[in-house]
């Protein structure tokens, strides 16, 4: 009976102990969970870096973050970035003061060598949760050496199938191509297919930049289609666009996607919100004249025949997007010439060679591609075009940005304000999209695709990634003139349970982690 009466005595004193303390509460939102359903009014606590209870008088804890008036939603995923460079900028502060808690790099074929050593480096070491594809590029370029115009030899291929079965094996997400860049703008689809079989031995995805994006925007859309098809993997179209000589296709690339989907084709896109694209001017250069390196295309641009096939076809270009010249393209970054960034190459063009007709402005372009190359901001899509694409159920949000070194050069704005952008101009003003639907594109959408499992919902069990923003004063403030403005309206962003971002403040901690696919082999 002692023993009894002691035991009750010890029952009596725990339910009489005061509960312990959760490490976090946010209190008086208005939750909005990712899966798309209404919003709700709810407290919100947090435990050990997991969401541990949902719901009214939790009880005390260690931290509270007032809510009230603010949406509480799960911390945006943005899985087409460039930010390789969180290595050395790991606050991420760009991507935090927008609400982006995770990002996923290696997108449009370049990814980080070593997978393992990669996640190694981020791993409880930044601000933001990182995952990784594995680059076609990047392993195409190590087993042959440069950048050549011919199919792989078959040890050539084995060395680069054995490289993103390693990729994979070490963490990736998936594969990631960009035909557009060297090396990848000659490969030919059977190579790809291959690399994405080994992807897809994982439950790896396909990220794609296709080779086209405009006029023959169509004929790429069916490659992407049919790597999916020939390696039974799931594809993702990298930033869905129509550039200037694609104008008026809208109707059929949505129903190529469309019919895609009903063959059973998983197909998913993402797509920033801006009517400029960025990336390397050397683009505006044709693939074929940089085969082979800088030496070699040095030697083409002393050929005058070969300089003029290059003219021929730059000039082509310009006659397809309806152009006179080069005034839709700035300078981003140059390296050579700081002083020439935030110009249209016309300007930059009169400033180096003292007038800017287009074969001077030919002229500067050769030149920059010599040199270091530079990077520029493209002003070319339709404000209609990213309106439509962004309603489709299957588009999610992602900046195609990377960590900014904030104050440095003239970068496009997205980078600082694309989530932003949506939920201000998109979803508040234009109301193109409701506010739930935006908000699950950017959390439980692409947590879903990239199988970033236990992420991108506000729910009992999942990692406590959370961003808490004012629906009624949330804006992108950069610009594409002057874009080193961070986003505003959001007051909490919080990491793994950590504040990164509290009272619009930056907190300085680094909770983030390395996000390691973790699909088994088939």
């Amino acid at each position: 009976m002692k023993t009894l009466a002691f035991i009750l005595s010890l029952a009596v004193l725990a339910a009489n102990r005061a509960p312990q303390p959760y490490d976090l509460i946010i209190k008086g939102g208005r939750i909005i969970d990712g899966t798309g359903n209404p919003a709700y009014f709810s407290d919100l606590a947090i435990q050990n870096g997991k969401i541990v209870a949902i719901g009214r008088n939790l009880g005390p804890a260690k931290e509270t973050l007032n809510a009230k008036g603010m949406v509480v939603a799960p911390g945006f995923i943005d899985v087409h970035t460039h930010a390789e460079n969180v290595t050395s900028l790991p606050d991420a502060e760009n991507y935090t003061r927008m609400g982006v808690t995770s990002i996923v790099v290696g997108n449009c074929g370049s990814s980080a060598p070593n997978v393992a050593t990669f996640l190694k480096q981020v791993d409880g070491k930044a601000a933001v949760n990182v995952a990784t594809l594995v680059g076609h590029n990047t392993v195409r370029s190590a087993a042959m050496g440069g950048s050549f115009d011919r199919p792989p030899t078959t040890k050539e291929l084995t060395q680069m199938r054995t490289a993103v079965d390693n990729a994979m094996r070490q963490g990736a997400v998936g594969l990631s191509t960009g035909l557009i860049y060297l090396p990848g703008t000659f490969a030919k689809t059977d190579e790809i297919v291959a690399l994405a079989k080994v992807a897809n031995q994982y439950d790896g995805i396909y990220a794609s930049h296709m080779r086209n994006e405009s006029d023959e925007i169509l004929k790429a859309l069916d490659e992407a289609f049919a790597i999916g098809r020939g390696a039974g993997i799931r594809v993702q179209v990298s930033h869905l666009k129509l550039g200037k000589a694609g104008w008026g296709n809208t109707d059929k690339v949505l129903d190529a996607l469309r019919l895609a989907r009903e063959q059973g084709l998983e197909v998913t896109q993402d797509q920033y919100v801006y009517t400029a694209s960025s990336t390397s001017l050397t683009q505006m250069i044709p693939s074929w004249a940089k085969e082979g390196g800088k030496a070699k295309f040095k030697e083409r641009l002393n050929d005058p025949a070969v300089k003029q096939r290059m003219i021929n076809e730059m000039n082509k270009n310009l006659e397809l997007r309806s152009d006179m010249d080069y005034g839709y393209a700035v300078i981003a970054r140059y390296a050579d010439n700081p002083a020439l960034n935030g110009l249209t190459v016309p300007a930059a063009t009169k400033h180096v060679k003292g007038d800017d007709s287009l074969a001077s402005q030919m002229e500067f372009l050769f030149e920059v591609e010599a040199g270091s190359g530079a990077s520029g901001v493209f002003i070319g899509m339709n404000e209609e075009d990213i309106k439509t694409f962004m309603q489709l159920p299957t588009t999610m949000f992602a900046a195609d940005g990377s960590c900014r070194d904030f104050g440095k050069d003239v970068p496009h704005p997205r980078s600082y304000g694309n989530n932003a952008r949506v939920l201000g101009r998109y979803v508040r003003e234009i109301k193109a999209i409701p506010l739930e639907d935006a908000v699950r594109k950017m959390t439980s959408l692409p947590a879903n695709t990239f199988r970033l499992r236990g992420r991108g919902l506000v729910k009992e069990g999942f990692a406590a990634d959370i961003v808490v923003f004012d629906p009624a004063k949330v804006r992108d403030v950069s610009t594409y003139d002057d874009p080193h403005h961070y986003a505003e309206g959001f007051k909490h962003v919080i990491v793994n349970g950590v504040p990164v971002i509290r009272d619009d403040k930056r907190t300085g901690k680094r909770p983030g982690r390395a996000l390691r696919h973790t699909g088994p082999p088939r």
